[in-house]
């Protein structure tokens, strides 16, 4: 089990030894929290001529609305995060097919290179019996003669 951590903070001028397992910095800023609620209720018409009891509940209150902001803003930016999340997912699989895509495409054009190559070879090979064909029948005619 952890270790309880004690420390003392000024909450509305008074010091309290407060205790809790979260670290001293912690229990500090919580106690500062409570200070800037205080303050900011203080500022409040009307805030002073209230019962006792009656500026607690407004304090618990204000907290307590302060807690529920913080939660809500935490859940949009959660559902803001995994609607990012599964953007990225479908971004990342349309970029996988792509690739595929590309990778097909470039045997594609390796073998129509290959393809062509031989083309080039026939053409090369055809235009040298033609070449052969036209000086056989050249020689043949200056033979007749």
């Amino acid at each position: 089990m952890e270790k309880k951590n004690f420390t003392e903070v000024v909450i509305d001028g008074k010091i309290y030894k407060l205790g809790g397992y979260e670290s001293e910095d912690y229990i500090h800023q919580v106690a500062t929290y409570l200070n800037n609620k205080i303050t900011e209720m203080k500022a409040l018409d009307g805030y002073r001529h209230l019962p006792t009891a009656q500026k607690s509940l407004m304090l618990d209150l204000n907290a307590a609305d302060d807690y529920f902001k913080a939660k809500k803003s935490v859940e949009k930016l959660e559902k803001d995060l995994s609607e990012k999340d599964k953007e990225l997912y479908e971004i990342k699989h349309e970029l996988v097919s792509l690739q595929v895509k590309q990778e097909e495409a470039v045997r594609q054009i390796s073998s129509l290179k290959e393809e062509a190559a031989d083309y080039q070879k026939k053409i090369i090979d055809l235009e040298a019996r033609l070449s052969q064909s036209e000086a056989g029948q050249n020689g043949n005619k200056n033979h007749r003669r």
